[in-house]
C-alpha cells in the first residue's frame, strides 16, 4: 500500500467516524462534514502517465 492510498483510506475512515458521531449526537454540521470528507477521499479520476521525450 503506497502513502497516497493509505492517506485516502484514513481520510475515508475519519469521515465515516465523523458522520456516525454527528448522527449519534444529533449534530447535522458534523454529520455533513464527515460525509464531505468521505467524498473527498475518493480518487477523482485515474491519471494516465504523461509520455516523456
Amino acid at each position: 500500500m503506497n502513502a497516497r492510498k493509505s492517506t485516502d483510506t484514513s481520510e475515508k475512515t475519519r469521515g465515516s467516524i465523523m458522520e456516525a458521531i454527528g448522527k449519534l449526537v444529533g449534530d447535522p454540521k458534523v454529520e455533513a462534514e464527515g460525509k464531505s470528507k468521505q467524498k473527498l477521499s475518493k480518487p477523482e479520476a485515474k491519471l494516465k502517465p504523461t509520455p516523456t521525450a
